[in-house]
């Protein structure tokens, strides 16, 4: 007779057998068994959060700088829907999360009990599948199989609610590898060929006027698919752009890098996209903030779409050629073939694409990332450019929270590696920053972590700042504080004829007072001539900081694309600011 195992113990051989090391989490009630077993595992170590959401987002940051699952731990009600913002954000972005849920015992489902909410139902939306275990004898193959779904395909959050009963019952565990690693989607999609490969190649041969738009598949996808990126790059000698989450796929210094496109992307990148006769477009979905409207988004080009997820494509353009299949993988297929069959393209195109990077090269001398820096006030732009210069030597990983300084941060700060770059894209997760540093320093110990901050996002999850401290992680935070909702004042300003309504913080913590309660640092700089002495400081102590830097507070985020106008209409500072349509309004 096999042996049996309690729930709380097949939960810990699954997580163990799936080589996990980390669990961010929250006790509670109902999975208190699974607390209890936690002592017999010296593996897998347990990151006490202070919320569910702080949990979830500490999850993401480890999944998106170590390539491997995230792992949540939450109680049932409350601590299943304090944990859905993160699982949504995980959605949203492609990250591998897997979260297991207490939930109050199997006889008192549906009873309305104490801390019972329908979590499947809830996370139903936001997860790429979820289960109720109500069988001992299930939990097993279903922990498995939730690995096997958060990691195949295109990433994602999943979730397994276990009853409080199911945990302290008895069954059998079962776990055989080959039953890991299916094919995505259902599908083979590691196959590609030659006729597809051809007329890839084919569109490349004949544009004159291409470009690059890659996107967080590339990121997801592995380190190698970033590599081939490169390469693939450096044979056609095309231009390449990129969205938010995708900064790092490609280095951000190099010359055919046209930065960041997209609402805050820059001149050249937009222009670009807009005007191309071939968009190749590997990793990314077609989201609002790339395409503004629609209608009028890149007219005149062929589109190309290499991606893992098929509903992706054709969701929201329509493209030319579709190419299901992991981003690495027809990379790799794709310079095989190209290399076979073109050996000396790059000279041979130069011609041809000649004028298309002299047209590229009059939009960069429009330097669309300028601002008009002070000697009397930091502003925000130069706070991240001195950042940047202060730890580009450094193997620095970046997370933010969401607003202007996001925005900024993805302009000004160049990322030449996977990996290094952690923001929230898709759900727009103010709060996300802080916690997402916390879960990024524990994947890479002994690595520079900054969570470049505003002051109003880093309020919402400030409370784990005491988790950074618990666990001795030396990450900072540092906030350009300009003592607004300063993403909401620039709408406000644009777009609501200068009602700032409820978008300044009144009543905002001495953020240096505040980190020596939590028993970390606490830094503060006021004027240019003392940033760069003070962000050495800080890079310096190796201990959790806040670092409270004072920027203008009436500084908006340029270049922009007027919500409602096409990637040709953007504007390029203050001067140039325009009345925004009713249409556009609605987007925003």
């Amino acid at each position: 007779m096999p042996k049996l195992f309690s729930g709380a113990e097949i939960v810990f051989k699954a997580l163990e057998d799936q080589k996990v090391e980390y669990i961010f989490g929250y006790p509670g009630g109902a999975v208190l068994p699974i607390y209890d077993e936690l002592k017999n595992h010296k593996s897998i170590k347990h990151i006490l959060a202070r919320h569910e959401q702080g949990a979830g987002h500490a999850a993401e940051g480890y999944a998106r700088s170590s390539g491997k699952p995230g792992i949540l731990l939450v109680t049932s009600g409350p601590g299943a829907t304090n944990a859905v913002t993160a699982l949504t954000d995980a959605y949203m972005d492609s990250v591998p999360l897997v979260c297991i849920s207490g939930q109050v015992p199997t006889h008192l489902i549906g009873t309305d009990a104490f801390q019972e909410c329908d979590t499947t139902g809830i996370t139903r939306p936001c997860t790429k599948h979820n289960w109720l275990v109500k069988d001992v004898n299930d939990l097993s193959k279903v922990l498995h199989l939730a690995f096997e779904v958060a990691t195949t395909g295109r990433p994602g959050p999943v979730l397994v609610d276990i009853p409080k009963d199911i945990q302290f019952k008895k069954g059998k565990y079962n776990f055989k590898k080959s039953t890991l690693n299916k094919k995505p989607n259902g599908k083979e999609t590691h196959k590609i060929s030659n006729s597809e490969l051809d007329k890839f190649i084919d569109l490349l041969k004949k544009s004159s006027k291409p470009i690059f738009y890659t996107g967080g598949g590339v990121i997801n996808s592995g380190p190698e698919a970033s590599k081939h990126l490169r390469e693939l790059v450096s044979l056609t000698g095309f231009p390449i752009t990129s969205t938010l989450q995708g900064l790092g796929a490609y280095p951000g210094d190099d010359p055919q890098f046209l930065g960041m496109l997209g609402m805050h992307g820059t001149f050249e990148a937009n222009n670009a996209m807009h005007d191309c006769d071939l968009m190749i477009n590997i990793g990314a979905r077609f989201d609002d903030r790339i395409t503004g409207k629609v209608d009028e988004f890149s007219p005149g080009s062929k589109k190309i779409h290499v991606d893992i997820d098929p509903s992706s494509i054709g969701k929201n353009i329509k493209v030319d050629l579709a190419i299901v299949s992991d981003v690495s993988i027809f990379l790799k297929s794709l310079i095989k073939r190209f290399k076979e069959k073109n050996k000396n393209f790059l000279n041979s195109n130069k011609q041809k694409t000649s004028k298309w990077w002299s047209t590229i090269e009059k939009w960069r001398e429009k330097k669309s990332l300028n601002f008009i820096n002070s000697s009397k006030i930091i502003k925000p732009q130069h706070a991240v450019q001195r950042l940047y210069e202060l730890t580009k030597n450094r193997d620095t990983f970046i997370t933010t929270e969401v607003g202007q300084h996001q925005m900024w941060a993805a302009q000004h700060y160049k990322f030449n590696q996977p990996n290094r770059w952690m923001t929230s894209g898709g759900l727009g997760t103010m709060g996300y920053g802080l916690p997402a540093a916390i879960g990024v320093q524990i994947a890479n110990p002994g690595k520079l972590v900054v969570d470049i901050a505003g002051e109003a996002s880093v309020l919402m999850t400030m409370q784990e700042m005491s988790t950074a401290v618990q666990y001795k992680l030396p990450i900072k935070i540092f906030i350009l504080n300009n003592e607004y909702m300063g993403m909401v004042r620039q709408w406000q300003e644009l777009l609501h004829e200068k009602n700032y309504s409820e978008s300044y913080t009144a009543a905002l913590p001495d953020f240096v007072k505040l980190a020596e309660s939590y028993g970390c640092i606490g830094m503060r700089a006021k004027t240019p001539e003392e940033l760069d002495e003070k962000i050495k400081e800080m890079v310096d102590i190796d201990r959790p900081v806040i670092f409270d830097c004072l920027v203008d507070k009436a500084e908006n985020c340029f270049p922009m694309i007027p919500s409602g106008k096409p990637h040709n209409q953007m504007i390029l500072g203050p001067e140039e600011e325009e009345e925004i349509s009713d249409e556009g309004k609605i987007l925003v």
